[in-house]
Parts: C-alpha cells; sequence; structure tokens
C-alpha cells in the first residue's frame, strides 16, 4: 500500500496514476477519513493523559469521590471515541488497500495489452518448409501430452506431461537455477546492469498461503479473488505463482542492509481457476489450471530497486535467448498493470502456429508497496525503512514448453532440444 503521507503530500500524482489504470478510488474520502482518524487519535490521547493526572490526583486529594465520578465521565467519553476511532480504521484501512501504487514516468499510458509498447524485438522467427503444426498435435503424435485423459480425471485445462516432456521440464528448472546460482553470469550481467553480483538462492516454498498474507501481497482483492482457489476448511488459498509465498518469507522483519540484496529463486506449482478467461486460449497447454514455474524473488533498498528490475530482465533475456527461441521485450501500459505494479516489463515469445508473439515472461516493480503491507524494513545507518520488491518470471512450464515445441519442431514431427538443455536432458531431441 502507499504511505498516507506521500497520498496528503502528492494527492495529484496518486489521482492521476489511477486514472491512467482506469480505476475508480475515491481519494478524497480516504483524505476525510485519515483527518479524522487523526482528530480522534488526538482525543483518544488527551483523555488518556486527563486519566493519568486524576489517578495521581486521587491520592493526595480530600474529595475522592468527586475525582472518580470525574475518571467515570472520561472513561465514557473515552469508550465512546474508541468505538468510533475503530470503526473509522476499519473504513480507512479497506480503501487505503484500494489505492493502486503510483506509475513510472516511462510506463505508457493506455487502457489494455493494446497499448503495451514493444521496446525490442530478438531473433529471427523460423521459415519452415512444411505445415507447421502446433504444440497439442506435436504432443499427441508423440506421446507426451495427454489433454483427454486429463478431462477425465480433472476436467478441462488440465494436463499429463509424460515421458521426454517431463524430462524437458526437470531440465529446464535444474538449467534456471544453474544459470541465477552461476558466479560468472551473474556479476557479468550484474556488473552491466549496476547491482550486487549476489547471486540467487534456491527455494521450493509453501504452496498455499493465509488470506490475510495474500492480501498482504495484494494478490488477493476484489478484482482477482475469482482468480484463486480457495480451501474453505482450512482457511487457505493455492498460490498463482511461487512469488505469492517468496514476497511474505521475511514478513514482520528488519533486515541489516548489508544482507540485500535478498535474491530467491523458487520452484512451485502454481494453480489459477482462469475464471476470465472463458473461451480463450481454450486448446492445448497455454492457459491452464495448474502448471509448474520457476520464479524470481529479490528485495532491495529502493535506490537499487529500478536497476535491480533491469538486470532481472537481462536474466531473463539470457535465459530466453540461451534456448535461441526469437522474442520480444514489451513495456505494459497503465491499464494492463496490477494494482502494485510500479512497472511492469513482458517478455514475449514466437508461437509459430499462433503467427504472433505471446505473454512467457513478466518482470513487476513493486517498490515499497508490498513490503509496506507486509512490515518488512531494511536497517540503515541513520534510518529504518521499507524495502523494495521485485518478482518476475524465470520459466513458466506450460508456455515455454510450447515456444520450444512450436519453434524446433521439425519435418518428421520430433522437436530439437535446446542445445543449452542437452547436458540436462540426457537427449538432443524428441521423437
Amino acid at each position: 500500500m502507499l504511505d498516507i503521507k506521500f497520498i496528503r503530500e502528492n494527492t495529484k500524482t496518486v489521482k492521476d496514476s489511477i486514472l491512467k489504470r482506469g480505476m475508480k478510488v475515491d481519494v478524497d474520502k480516504l483524505l476525510v477519513l485519515d483527518s479524522k482518524k487523526r482528530k480522534l487519535g488526538q482525543e483518544i490521547e488527551s483523555i488518556s493523559a486527563q486519566k493519568n493526572k486524576a489517578n495521581k490526583e486521587i491520592a493526595t486529594s480530600k474529595d475522592k469521590k468527586k475525582i472518580i465520578s470525574k475518571m467515570r465521565a472520561i472513561d465514557k467519553r473515552g469508550d465512546k471515541l474508541k468505538a468510533q476511532y475503530k470503526k473509522i480504521v476499519w473504513d480507512f484501512n479497506k480503501l487505503l488497500y484500494t489505492i493502486p501504487n503510483v506509475i513510472a514516468k516511462d510506463v505508457p499510458t493506455g487502457r489494455d495489452e493494446g497499448d503495451n509498447k514493444i521496446i525490442k524485438t530478438v531473433g529471427t522467427t523460423p521459415k519452415f518448409s512444411f505445415p507447421i503444426k502446433d504444440h497439442l498435435e506435436l504432443g499427441e503424435k508423440l506421446d507426451i501430452i495427454d489433454i483427454k485423459r486429463a478431462a477425465k480425471v480433472s476436467g478441462s485445462r488440465f494436463n499429463y506431461f509424460k515421458g521426454k516432456l517431463v524430462i524437458l521440464e526437470l531440465a529446464l528448472t535444474r538449467y534456471t537455477i544453474d544459470v541465477l546460482g552461476d558466479q560468472k553470469i551473474i556479476s557479468k550481467i550484474a556488473k552491466k546492469a549496476g547491482v550486487s553480483d549476489k547471486i540467487f538462492t534456491p527455494v521450493i516454498p509453501p504452496v498455499m498461503i493465509k488470506p490475510d498474507v495474500y492480501r498482504k501481497m495484494a494478490r488477493l482483492n476484489d478484482d482477482d479473488i475469482d482468480e484463486r482457489y480457495y480451501l474453505e476448511k482450512d482457511d487457505l488459498y493455492l498460490i498463482g505463482s511461487a512469488e505469492h509465498t517468496l514476497g511474505p518469507m521475511h514478513m514482520d522483519e528488519t533486515i541489516n542492509e548489508k544482507e540485500l540484496p535478498i535474491r530467491y529463486v523458487g520452484v512451485s506449482l502454481s494453480f489459477r481457476r482462469e475464471a476470465g478467461s472463458y473461451g480463450k486460449d481454450t486448446r492445448g497447454i497455454l492457459r491452464v489450471h495448474q502448471f509448474s514455474k520457476v520464479e524470481m524473488e529479490t528485495l532491495t533498498t529502493k535506490e537499487n530497486s529500478l536497476k535491480e528490475q533491469n538486470f532481472i530482465i537481462a536474466l531473463q533475456e539470457y535465459l530466453v535467448s540461451s534456448l535461441k527461441i526469437p522474442y520480444r521485450v514489451v513495456m505494459i501500459s497503465s491499464g494492463d498493470m496490477g494494482i502494485p505494479d510500479f512497472r511492469q516489463v513482458d517478455i514475449e515469445c514466437w508461437i509459430p502456429s499462433q503467427n504472433k508473439y505471446r505473454e512467457t515472461h513478466t518482470a513487476d516493480l513493486m517498490t515499497d508497496y508490498q513490503a509496506r503491507r507486509l512490515n518488512t524494513r531494511v536497517k540503515r545507518k541513520d534510518k529504518t525503512e521499507f524495502v523494495h520488491m521485485n518478482d518476475a518470471t524465470a520459466f513458466a512450464m506450460s508456455r515455454t514448453p510450447i515456444a520450444i515445441m512450436e519453434n524446433f519442431q521439425q519435418k518428421d514431427g520430433s522437436i530439437k532440444i535446446p542445445t543449452v538443455l542437452h547436458k540436462y536432458t540426457g537427449f538432443k531431441e524428441i521423437n
């Protein structure tokens, strides 16, 4: 969430960001509630001071009954004010949580994905001398994807990975962990970005999260609650990505500045109901309810957070380009970003069967928006402040296999494996 002091002092900036996102949030009402909350808080403190004074007077006063009567009146008024204060604080916090993050200056203003800005395109799209197949046709012929049996067992938008496709997924996972843990690679990319060369720590996080923690991560609100799987009996949600439980790891902690940046690479299952995608991408495994994902999460100081995002994007490009998949880098528009995002950059890989690029990677800079809710701070020489947080996709194990299968398909229906993965798979093609 945003600091209320920041909102008071930068009301126009906050309102402009909301307008650019195409949202409607009553900032003026929030400021009225803030004023009432502060005023009531001062009155409650004044009553507390009066009670302390009366308690001292009682010990020496000859007319104790008069003071006790006065204290009862003060208590009664105090109880009334506390009840009012509690209600206002509830309304204030509820409204404050709906205020989105402000937007970086280089974010293009727009309503939706149609207004996203292409930053650059890398690689040449493949030319085929034969009629191409999409990933599902390839997968079914090679017996490595089974949609039909998954539908019988679990319903639509589920799948079985089989045989060499399972090995490919595990290879991608291990390759990513090795790259993000390779000091030479990290140092080279970090030097260009102007950030620390600290490597990433691998983590397998929980795939279930408490509702209040999910809200603190700004990933559970009225707009996306239908996207989440809720386990009512346990009062837990299934996560939609590893960063949902990586981000809160240091909740209610104060980290020494020397420990930053903290960098994690998380490996987990991800669960999404795809409630808002009815009729979209129903064929194959492009948009499914369950998939594996390798995700990056970092905690930094505020002056390094933008450079950290650029460093992460460079890592994403390194990973994708090492697979020799054509891609483009896209700056996401104001209307297409999530509520906690200050700045979002996507990578889209070429999908031959669709004759277009599709989003495979996201890099989100949250500034201190999540950390303020999570109460994750950094202790510096002269002050304590909230950390800044970034999260980003390393590889999603639904869309990345699609890109590999389709871009490297052969005339005979086999699939070449990217060279960097050979030592992890133990084979050079799926046939």
